[in-house]
């Protein structure tokens, strides 16, 4: 079995997973790519995580059968000569099958950049996250330092969202400022669908005076998703970082990202 590593733009995809035929994702795309590396044989691939549409990647990891054998150039330099230059794949290793891009994966990564200022970001655009309103970062990390722990996360969870449990655990969250943007580091044992994107609307709500920090906890302690501030925009959210045990010595568990 091949692992890879991969990074991707996601502004040009309706997210990771394959869907309908002719909606292009980042799934289908690599498969397709894959597929030429194989003589035509079907590699279906599976990620550690699904992104979103506009979603992007520093480090996204899949695993997939090859039903040929090649050297492990060959899934790097070959398949990215098939891709979309927006997606490339970083590295191939070869793992055992106790190995699942998904289920073997302790913990995930997620960076938000957010910018906050008059003018929308032009440089930039489909890579940060606007807002116009100035942000109070201080008011923004002390709020999010309620969401550390394990929580029932139904208030930031998407309806659409198929997890079988809304019970996650975080391991730290932080928000700073960095020169001209604002970041926002997630780490978690998984994450439910949307939930990093309804973080950052509530964040940026107390950002902006318009909620306290408390109230972190108490949309946590209420579960219902209807009284939190809207999903914020996908475009500076980057998975950037999938911890595997290390028996399977996979070349890298995390990649920093800026805009």
């Amino acid at each position: 079995m091949i692992a890879l590593g991969l990074e991707y733009d996601g502004a040009p995809w309706y997210g990771w997973q394959t869907q309908a035929v002719g909606i292009p994702t980042v799934q289908a795309q690599l498969e397709t790519a894959l597929a030429k590396i194989s003589d035509g044989g079907a590699a279906p691939v599976t990620a550690a995580g699904r992104t979103d549409t506009g979603v992007h990647a520093a480090l996204q990891v899949v695993h997939f059968q090859p039903k040929v054998v090649r050297p492990l150039t060959a899934w790097v330099r070959g398949v990215n000569s098939h891709l979309h230059e927006s997606i490339a794949v970083r590295w191939a290793v070869e793992v055992g099958d106790d190995f699942h891009a998904r289920f073997s994966a302790v913990s995930r990564r997620y960076t938000y950049w957010l910018i906050d200022r008059d003018a929308r970001p032009g440089l930039n655009a489909g890579r940060v996250g606007w807002t116009h309103l100035p942000m109070n970062v201080e008011a923004m990390h002390d709020g999010a330092q309620a969401l550390v722990g394990t929580h029932d996360f139904s208030a930031f969870r998407a309806a659409q969202c198929q997890a079988k449990s809304p019970v996650k655990t975080m391991h730290a969250i932080s928000v700073k400022r960095v020169g001209d943007y604002i970041r926002i580091d997630v780490h978690a044992n998984a994450f439910l669908h949307h939930m990093v994107r309804n973080i950052v609307g509530a964040l940026v709500y107390i950002g902006a005076g318009k909620i306290p920090a408390a109230q972190i906890k108490h949309f946590l302690d209420n579960i219902d998703r209807k009284n939190v501030p809207p999903t914020f925009a996908p475009d500076g959210l980057y998975l950037c970082g999938i911890e595997y045990p290390p028996q399977f010595a996979l070349p890298e568990s995390y990649v920093d990202t800026s805009p």
